[in-house]
């Protein structure tokens, strides 16, 4: 998929580090070590060819637009693949596993084989309607629920209502969970409870607030108004209103 104006291509880059105190670093330190790494990777680079932004962690690629996420995560020795991952927003760290999350979404793509043209539409969906604080992840594991109380049956137009019907009818005041969950669960109190599959004490969704969650409830609700009217009236012009005017149906 190539950027544009709608369609933004962003990428996070999970660096596992090894060697470290997870009780000692913090993300500005980690940050300052991929920095430093990241120079020394693009020794031939011109500076102006791409921002690095130490706080954030982020890689622009000037030329392309590409931003490029930077996630470090510090080993944990004893649990392969496991390692504490700090917040960019109050720097507190929680364990995760980012191959687990990655095997978890292929788990479902296996199981359904419109999961993934189920999840590019919600992320086509959310970018136009500029919904920033629902990410990918929280897409995917939204799909996977309505996947798991649903089921696979109905066409991809009648799916993607169901999940935004799924966000608008229960306006995400479900604490969403998965059998891939050990005991025991994470008391959380934010406005939106999905708890990491790989991680039990994790809420995957706790950057969301409350005034997000009601814009992102409300832009569903509309969303599926929209969805609804479309498939009725099989109106291509009427799908564009969700996805942008690039949007285009193939037979």
């Amino acid at each position: 998929m190539r950027k544009t104006a709608l369609e933004p291509v962003d990428v996070d880059v999970v660096f596992y580090i090894s060697g470290r105190d997870a009780a000692k670093e913090t993300l500005d330190s980690l940050s300052e070590t991929i920095y430093e790494l990241l120079i020394k990777i693009y020794p031939t680079k011109a500076v102006d060819d791409f921002q690095i932004q130490r706080k954030a962690a982020t890689v622009q690629f000037v030329g392309s637009g590409l931003s490029v996420d930077i996630v470090p995560v510090i080993e944990d020795e004893a649990r392969p693949n496991y390692g504490w991952q700090y917040d960019v927003n109050d720097g507190t760290k929680m364990q995760t596993c980012a191959p687990c999350q990655i095997q978890f979404v292929r788990d479902r793509k296996n199981q359904d084989s419109d999961f993934r043209t189920l999840v590019r539409l919600a992320k086509k969906w959310r970018n136009y309607a500029e919904l920033k604080p629902l990410k990918s992840f929280t897409i995917e594991l939204i799909a996977a629920h309505v996947l798991a109380t649903e089921g696979k049956a109905g066409s991809v137009e009648q799916r993607f209502r169901d999940f935004l019907q799924y966000i608008a009818r229960s306006g995400l005041n479900d604490r969403i969970s998965f059998p891939e969950n050990t005991l025991p669960l994470g008391v959380f109190a934010d406005p939106v409870v999905i708890i990491d599959p790989v991680y039990s004490l994790n809420n995957v969704a706790s950057r969301i607030s409350e005034a997000e969650r009601v814009q992102i409830v409300a832009a569903a609700q509309e969303a599926w108004e929209t969805a609804t009217f479309a498939s009725v009236e099989d109106d291509n012009a009427v799908w564009k209103e969700l996805f942008g005017p690039g949007f285009k149906v193939e037979d």
